[in-house]
């Protein structure tokens, strides 16, 4: 029997793409169908003479993607689109034959042995990378492709029984590295990531970044390669409990800025935080000249004693003079403050995207985001 759709208004809340990728990366789990109209309505358009909201490459490039890989049936799958349904037709995480869409997929051999599958998503914009990544990662954790992929050697035999294990897979998304509005790829890899891994038992995913892309600046496309192992089939999410944030640890400063600030920005920083936090160590994982006047890019991290990371950053969206080291660095300081100050195990932007792995776990979870009037959860966690 048919199921029927869950109904969803994309002005709900921050109206904008979170509902819409949470929605279709469940939907891809879970096997329901689901019905989104008013996509991102909350959202105004850049140019008068443009319609509000709607898909934008970026997302109906997730969309299409998690389309492929349950071979879903859709409506509204095209760009500007206000209106979807999407129904997965392949059930992720099944045991038997094979539950993903090959043409998703390339499989890469070491000898007869199936060593890794990979897939690519193409952007003809610098839309961010990593909200991709977050339409598309559940599905790539839970959905577990067989380790026992048809064999060029045994075409046409079918082998039964369960699989033994999953296989790792590469995803290399082209699009945005460094995008306003959008969590950066330096993000992902010391806050997120770190997070997943460490805190939900989540398997080890590494970055690599092929290509930077910009939307400050000329726009400019780039491409990050991530690789990870899926859970083994059956595998749930155990809960977890965010609590006990620690002492404040370390801190990670990343700059992506040109030659001429450089420099003076990675001064303004260090003497700000060791003015506020003289005993911290401070590292600096990311110090990059970005050869463009027009790019400059300056990420936080604080590290605490019990393995939790709170993030802040700023894209700088104006012109670059000899005032905007000092002006970036206080804004990311004075936001990373405020976060400390909390006393929460996370960030105000990690909050956000803990509630689908909530939601997957198998019971009741706990996120600490602090004790202060003002650590209530965000318009994007509560939409989620």
């Amino acid at each position: 029997m048919s199921l029927k759709p869950i109904s969803l208004d994309g002005r709900t809340l921050e109206g904008g793409g979170q509902l819409l990728r949470l929605a279709l990366s469940l939907s891809a789990l879970t096997y329901l169908p689901v019905h989104i109209w008013d996509i991102r309505a909350n959202r105004p358009s850049r140019k008068a003479n443009q319609q509000a909201g709607g898909l934008k490459p970026a997302h109906l490039a997730a969309v299409e993607w998690l389309a492929r890989a349950t071979r879903a049936e859709t409506q509204g799958m095209v760009k500007g689109s206000t209106e979807l349904h999407f129904r997965p037709l392949i059930r992720g995480g099944s045991y038997g034959k094979m539950t993903t869409d090959q043409s998703v997929w390339q499989d890469i051999y070491d000898g007869n042995r199936l060593s890794r599958r990979e897939t690519r998503i193409p952007l003809s914009s610098p839309g961010s990378v990593c909200l991709i990544l977050q339409a598309i990662l559940p599905y790539l954790l839970f959905h577990a492709l067989d380790a026992r992929a048809p064999d060029p050697a045994r075409k046409g035999e079918e082998e039964e029984g369960p699989a033994a294990t999953s296989v790792p897979v590469r995803v290399t998304i082209e699009g945005g590295t460094n995008v306003s509005k959008s969590p950066s790829t330096e993000y992902i890899d010391q806050v997120l990531i770190p997070v997943l891994v460490e805190k939900l038992g989540i398997p080890t995913i590494t970055t690599k970044i092929i290509k930077r892309g910009w939307s400050s600046g000329r726009a400019d496309i780039g491409a990050v390669q991530f690789d990870l192992m899926p859970f083994p089939h059956g595998s749930k999410l155990p809960t977890f409990n965010f609590s006990d944030r620690g002492e404040l640890s370390n801190m990670r400063v990343s700059i992506l800025a040109p030659g001429s600030v450089r420099i003076s920005l990675r001064e303004k920083v260090t003497e700000q935080l060791l003015a506020r936090y003289p005993h911290i160590d401070i590292e600096y994982p990311v110090d990059e000249d970005t050869g463009n006047g027009a790019r400059l890019y300056l990420l936080i991290v604080a590290e605490t004693s019990n393995g939790y990371r709170l993030g802040r950053d700023c894209l700088w969206a104006g012109k670059i003079k000899s005032s905007t080291p000092d002006a970036i660095t206080n804004t990311v300081i004075k936001e990373l403050d405020e976060e400390v100050e909390r006393g929460g195990c996370v960030d105000e932007y990690m909050q956000d995207q803990l509630v689908v792995f909530q939601a997957l776990a198998e019971g009741r979870c706990v996120v600490d985001r602090g004790s202060k009037e003002d650590a209530h959860a965000s318009l994007h966690t509560r939409t989620a």
